[in-house]
C-alpha cells in the first residue's frame, strides 16, 4: 500500500484548499454589523481540524487493527475464535475516542455562543 508522490502532492494540495476555506469561512465577517469574538472564531477553527484528525486518526487505527487480524486469521484459521472479542473490544474503544471528541466539539460549542 505504497502511495506514489503525484498522488501525495495531489492530496496535499485539496487538504490545503479546505483548509484555507475553512479559515476563510470561520474569520469571515458578519454582513450586518454582529462582532463575534476571536475567541469564537479560534474555537470553531480548532475544534472542526481537532475532530478532522481525531476522525482521521481512529479510522486508520481501526483499519489496521482490523487488517492485522484478518491477516492473522488467514494464517491460522484455527485462531478466529481467539482474535474476534479482542478485536471488537479495540474497535469500540477506537471509537469511542473520536465520538469524545465530538463531545468536546459540541461542549465547546455550547460554552462559546457564536
Amino acid at each position: 500500500m505504497k502511495m506514489d508522490m503525484k498522488k501525495l502532492t495531489q492530496f496535499g494540495i485539496a487538504f490545503g484548499m479546505f483548509l484555507i476555506a475553512g479559515i476563510s469561512l470561520a474569520f469571515a465577517e458578519e454582513a450586518h454589523g454582529a462582532a463575534v469574538s476571536d475567541t469564537a472564531k479560534w474555537l470553531a477553527l480548532s475544534s472542526g481540524i481537532g475532530l478532522g484528525i481525531a476522525a482521521f486518526g481512529g479510522a486508520l487505527g481501526q483499519g489496521k487493527m482490523v487488517a492485522s487480524a484478518m491477516e492473522g486469521i488467514a494464517r491460522n484459521p484455527g485462531a478466529s475464535k481467539d482474535l474476534f472479542v479482542p478485536m471488537i473490544l479495540g474497535l469500540a474503544f477506537i471509537e469511542s475516542l473520536t465520538i469524545y471528541a465530538l463531545i468536546f466539539v459540541f461542549i465547546f460549542k455550547a460554552a462559546v455562543p457564536v
